[in-house]
């Protein structure tokens, strides 16, 4: 039952908002067409619900064949591959927006988990991997709000990146992700889109470890 009301509240919202961006759609996809690679959309494949792969859709904001570039699967701070109105996109989180087409079609939801790319899936644990995406990956979530600023500390971060990600940002996101699936509640998702928006206007704050007390202790290194 509590899944088939998630669903509906998803479908719904997620029709509202389609309704209610549309403007804000067809600007970014002109401005897209006219600048940058000319390319609006980028799917790419994902991890989704019970570990089955996807194509995400997102709006372009890097250079085509980025996932072969630089630091392939992780995107650093002032990234030379992200286009200059990428950059605006990605701060505002609107290149995310398209992905309201993925939670209608029913491989995504409003909150749950991120998706991640196979290159980033395999650097969890492997006790996060077989239950990561025991529910459905969300376009926001515990992991998405406490982790906005993941490029800045990769960037920050001495030697490989790529091991960086795997020692110390895999394993708490992972452990974020399956406490919320122990606290799955329409309650729950509910503070988790206002975080999402809060973050969104107060990139620094620290209100979601006021509003969740019980959360995974964050390990020093990402204090």
């Amino acid at each position: 039952m509590r899944n088939l009301i998630k669903r509906s509240i998803d479908l719904i919202l997620s029709v509202i908002a389609l309704v209610v961006f549309s403007p804000l759609f067809i600007i970014i996809i002109i401005i897209l067409v006219l600048t940058g690679e000319h390319e609006v959309f980028y799917p790419q494949s994902r991890i989704g619900y019970l570990n089955v792969p996807f194509k995400i859709i997102k709006f372009a904001t890097m250079v085509k064949n980025s996932p072969n570039i630089g630091t392939g699967s992780i995107t650093l701070r002032n990234d030379p591959r992200v286009t200059k109105f990428g950059r605006f996109l990605r701060k505002t989180k609107l290149n995310e927006l398209p992905q309201i087409i993925n939670v209608i079609i029913g491989q995504m939801s409003i909150v749950g988990p991120r998706p991640q790319m196979m290159a980033d899936f395999i650097k969890f644990p492997k006790h996060i991997q077989v239950s990561l995406y025991d529910v459905k990956p969300g376009i926001t979530g515990i992991g998405s709000i406490i982790f906005r600023d993941e490029e800045t500390w990769i960037s920050n971060a001495d030697g490989d990146k790529h091991e960086y990600y795997k020692q110390h940002i895999a394993p708490y996101k992972g452990e974020l992700e399956l406490w919320y699936q122990n606290h799955h509640s329409i309650y729950t998702d509910v503070k988790l889109i206002f975080l999402t928006a809060w973050v969104v206007l107060f990139s620094k704050s620290n209100l979601v470890f006021k509003v969740f007390r019980d959360l995974p202790e964050r390990p020093e290194e990402l204090k």
